[in-house]
């Protein structure tokens, strides 16, 4: 894209102030911090609801900007730059997209949906770039800013583009449809994303629909909620799993960690592999799939291609690095696109002022090698990068283009040598093709922390939230637990997962576990059951909703709120129907209501108490007189505040021991991460955290020597021990060592022997091939938590949330 002045005045119905109207432009720019700002850059001043970038524009002259579109010419400026002048900067932005979109006439893909629109990119993009030289969304640029941005970078040499769309509120889709004028379109999964934007699902659906107003074909999941709103002369290309009438028909099955797809279309049936079995990723692929079928491949070639399909990283990582460094880590994408991205995010992020590339050959830019290494060598030098180091044949070629700069051929060789490329006190951005496997750059470069991990699945966490939904009437709802660090899992990664559930509400048991999620962007309610009334200010501040348990709490807590001139702030009144542990007792409910009765400050948004028994059947007598004391008590609060709030009583043993006593909500604690104190519902749930290590070292002891502190473990015969760096300042009861416990090696037993230390423990693998730094597995599928507890005489609670926060989580899905 070059263009001058005097040509885009027209496209943006603008009027010109200035004295160069032939200056050209090679850049649009909406961001002032981008160190690629230059001469013959074109800033949009753009007005959002929170931002005038009107601002800027003395700091961009100061940086050598001279073209700006604005709303206003600000006084000072007037004879220093090219303004050109619009009603709006956003639309004149979309303009000088969609003007740029109708120079070029070949296959536009555009995706849309709730769910999956990045991953059907980024895959589509893999699948189809052995035919097609591709323009696409870098990272998931699918907004009313990001569309116009992604598709000014369409070049002459491109011959397909797959873009994504992506809609918050009504009107806008059609904007974004005049940009992108797709020719095949792709409709992902419908879900509850972003849902509060719209009226109800019908006019989301509408909403969505209207990307795809010129578009000549339609792929998507056929279903009769989507039927109704097609438009009759768009022409579809469905699929399903359920509707034989659909044009494909797909059935799925489980083969180990894959799923097989017997595909029915047309005359034919075929069957293709996948490496996915989650629900969302199957519908991902199926999608890609149903566009290789429409695009005329065959079945072998597709599912060759599929085959090879892998998980999409949609974000930039930060990590610490060897040697005071810091790393970002984006090594499964190189674009040119993408990286003048990953290149501004990198300029947000450094910690040092030294800043250092690792880039491998860059893939798909439509431009010609030579062309494409000088652009990227400008955008270098443009973001003032120290060293350089080319990993690959092409940009190898091209390495005087570059100051300082080093290259390789491929990643074995750079690893090979790095130990002297002096590493230290920088940024790093690591930026790669996949088929470059930079992960390996990023794990030789990343500080090495304990060598203990507990993996957290979340498909399983997703599958016990599932089951215990399934036990509910339809209109329970559910609160999750996610105190104590979710129960020793990790509190902000599973808080967010649950936020993608749509569960109702998180309870966490002190106010600065509430802190910490709202700070981290989670936005349900969250209810404190144990909050400190030197907190109430703090629960305030950050919306997080308070148990209220005692009259001393309660008044401590209106007074604030009355200093505040809250108004209806939303509090919870816990009853003590028999824990006796919290909660106002049966004599103290006529002064509590007395002193709710007509107060306006807060609001009485649910009443609950807590069930002592709800595990043991033995006690179900008083259980169910727990269950009566609390309709009786609440009722009693409901009719003398006149108010309808939530109640609820049941945790996760009262959900399947007492199902009649559902109320309004349930609470789900344990089971979420997998365990249950019933045998038959336990087979139900998935383990959620394997608690990982290795094997330090190996050795050999003769009869009668000794292992650990206090000799409690003496060698009857030769005996091979090896050591694994987990102890009890990791959580490992020292109650679990000397012959009590186990950890498993290649699925054998290695039983601990003598005493836990407190970094290490030592295990007999006399009987066990391995070597060191073979895995162990702590607890997991075996031995599983509730068989610890079991031997410990004590609870799996205790287990899990006894594994240090030194020991690091890793969230992953299968």
């Amino acid at each position: 894209m070059v263009l001058s002045i005097k040509n885009i005045v027209p496209i943006l119905h603008a009027q010109w102030f200035g004295k160069h109207p032939n200056t050209l432009i090679e850049n649009i720019a909406i961001d002032s911090r981008s160190l690629q700002n230059g001469a013959q850059t074109l800033f949009f001043a753009i007005v959002g609801p929170n931002n005038d970038a009107h601002i800027y524009i003395e700091e961009l002259l100061e940086k050598g900007v001279r073209n700006f579109v604005v709303t206003h010419i600000p006084e000072s400026f007037k004879d220093q730059a090219n303004f050109l002048v619009v009603e709006n900067t956003l639309d004149a932005l979309q303009k000088f997209a969609a003007h740029h979109r109708d120079l070029f006439d070949f296959p536009i893909i555009g995706i849309t949906g709730s769910n999956g629109k990045t991953i059907v990119k980024e895959w589509l993009n893999f699948l189809l770039s052995p035919d097609y030289n591709i323009i696409r969304s870098p990272k998931s640029y699918n907004s009313q800013v990001g569309v116009p941005l992604s598709v000014i970078a369409i070049n002459a040499q491109h011959n397909l583009g797959i873009f994504e769309a992506g809609i918050s509120t009504v009107h806008e889709m059609e904007k974004l449809e005049k940009i992108l004028k797709p020719t095949i379109g792709i409709l992902t999964n419908i879900g509850s994303a972003h849902d509060e934007g719209f009226a109800n699902i019908g006019e989301k659906m509408k909403e969505k629909l209207k990307l795809f107003h010129h578009a000549k074909i339609l792929i998507y999941n056929k279903n009769k909620s989507i039927d109704a709103f097609l438009n009759p002369k768009l022409k579809t290309f469905s699929w399903s799993c359920k509707d034989e009438e659909a044009d494909v028909f797909i059935a799925k099955k489980s083969i180990l960690d894959k799923t097989l797809l017997k595909i029915r279309y047309a005359e034919s049936t075929f069957e293709i592999k996948i490496p996915f079995q989650d629900d969302a990723s199957v519908e991902n692929a199926i999608q890609c799939i149903m566009t290789l079928l429409y695009f005329g491949y065959n079945p072998k070639t597709i599912e060759s291609r599929v085959e090879l399909l892998f998980p999409v990283e949609m974000r930039l990582k930060v990590k610490n690095g060897i040697n005071n460094t810091m790393l970002i880590d984006d090594s499964y994408s190189s674009d040119f696109q993408s990286l003048k991205i990953a290149l501004d995010f990198l300029e947000s992020q450094k910690q040092y002022k030294k800043k250092s590339l690792i880039l491998s050959d860059i893939f798909q830019s439509g431009l010609s090698d030579e062309e494409l290494y000088s652009k990227v060598s400008q955008l270098i030098i443009s973001n003032k990068i120290s060293r350089v180091i080319g990993i690959g044949e092409t940009i190898s070629k091209f390495k005087n283009k570059f100051l300082n700069c080093i290259t390789f051929p491929n990643t074995d060789a750079f690893i090979s040598q790095i130990e002297s490329l002096n590493f230290g006190n920088e940024t790093i951005l690591i930026k790669g093709a996949r088929t470059f496997n930079f992960e390996k750059i990023v794990h030789a470069l990343e500080e090495k922390t304990h060598e203990t991990v507990l993996e957290i699945n979340l498909n399983a966490i997703s599958h016990n939230l599932n089951f215990f939904k399934s036990k509910l009437k339809p209109k329970t709802k559910m609160m999750v637990m996610v105190k104590a660090f979710g129960y020793g899992n990790g509190g902000f990664e599973i808080a967010k997962l649950l936020e993608h559930h749509k569960v109702d509400y998180l309870g966490v048991a002190f106010a600065d576990e509430g802190i910490s999620l709202k700070n981290d962007g989670i936005k349900l309610p969250i209810m404190v059951l144990n909050p400190e009334s030197t907190s109430f200010a703090a629960i305030i501040q950050h919306q997080l909703e308070p148990e209220i348990y005692s009259l001393k709490g309660l008044n401590a807590f209106l007074k604030i709120a009355e200093q505040k001139k809250l108004k209806n702030y939303p509090i919870h009144i816990k009853l003590d129907t028999g824990m006796h542990r919290l909660g106002f007792e049966t004599e103290q409910l006529k002064e509590l209501i007395a002193r709710l009765k007509d107060n306006k400050t807060v609001q009485v948004k649910s009443i609950l108490s807590h069930m002592a028994t709800s595990d043991d059947l033995e006690h179900h007598e008083f259980a169910l007189e727990q269950i009566a004391l609390f309709e009786k008590l609440s009722s009693e609060l409901i009719f003398e505040l006149k108010i309808k709030p939530i109640r609820h009583i049941l945790n996760t043993s009262g959900i399947s021991n007492y199902p009649k006593a559902q109320y309004d909500m349930v609470r789900l604690g344990i089971g979420l991460y997998g365990i249950s104190n019933d045998a038959e519902e336990q087979i139900n749930l998935e383990n959620v955290g394997t608690l990982k290590s290795i094997i330090s070292q190996i050795r050999t002891i003769d009869m009668g020597e000794s292992v650990g502190y206090g000799r409690r473990f003496m060698a009857t015969k030769t005996t091979k021990i090896a050591t694994v760096p987990i102890g009890y300042a990791d959580g490992i009861s020292r109650h679990w060592g000397n012959g009590v416990g186990f950890v498993t090696i290649h699925d054998q037993k290695a039983t601990i022997v003598g005493s836990i230390c407190m970094d290490m423990l030592m295990v007999d693998v006399t009987d066990i091939a391995c070597l060191e730094g073979d895995p162990v597995i702590i607890f997991g599928e075996s031995p599983t938590v509730i068989y610890i507890a079991e031997k410990l005489q004590t609870i799996p609670y205790e287990i899990l949330t006894s594994i240090s926060q030194r020991v690091k989580r890793i969230f992953y899905r299968e």
